[in-house]
């Protein structure tokens, strides 16, 4: 990352604070007149999200490098913001775990999982960011002035 361009890092920071919107928004964790979250905000929804938002900003600004390396991490970036969607949502807000579980079940049984998808979340964009760095660094262009290959410096 430290020979990322200007472009980069700008898109990097707007993929961020979209995703802050895009999640914090339909779940209540950033407040709105647009929405009202049925219960609290929990300490650990504000870390999660900032964390997604970060690791979601960095994933997209590797699509927007100079090179394009072959590893598409583009459904794990998709899953993981899914999950962390669910991960930081009010358990009885989300339509369809009511539906399937109902009102009390929603409270006792998905509210104590979230924190677990909050974690899986975060480790399956850490996973796709990981695999997309290691893809740019390994990635080799062409010399301008050889027809030989030459590596990406870090």
């Amino acid at each position: 990352m430290r020979s990322w361009t200007r472009r980069q890092w700008g898109v990097a920071l707007l993929g961020a604070a979209l995703t802050v919107l895009l999640i914090g928004i339909p779940t209540g964790v950033v407040p709105t007149d647009l929405y009202s979250r049925m219960t609290p905000v929990l300490w650990w929804n504000y870390p999660v999200l900032a964390v997604t938002a970060v690791l979601e900003g960095l994933l997209l600004a590797t699509y927007v490098a100079p090179i394009r390396p072959a590893a598409n991490q583009g459904s794990k970036a998709f899953a993981g913001g899914l999950v962390s969607l669910f991960a930081v949502g009010c358990p009885v807000c989300n339509k369809l775990v009511v539906l399937a579980i109902g009102f009390g079940g929603a409270l006792s049984y998905f509210a104590p999982v979230q924190p677990l998808l909050a974690v899986a979340s975060l480790l399956l964009l850490g996973e796709a960011l990981r695999r997309r760095l290691r893809a740019l660094r390994e990635c080799r262009l062409p010399s301008p002035r050889t027809d030989s290959v030459v590596p990406l410096k870090d």
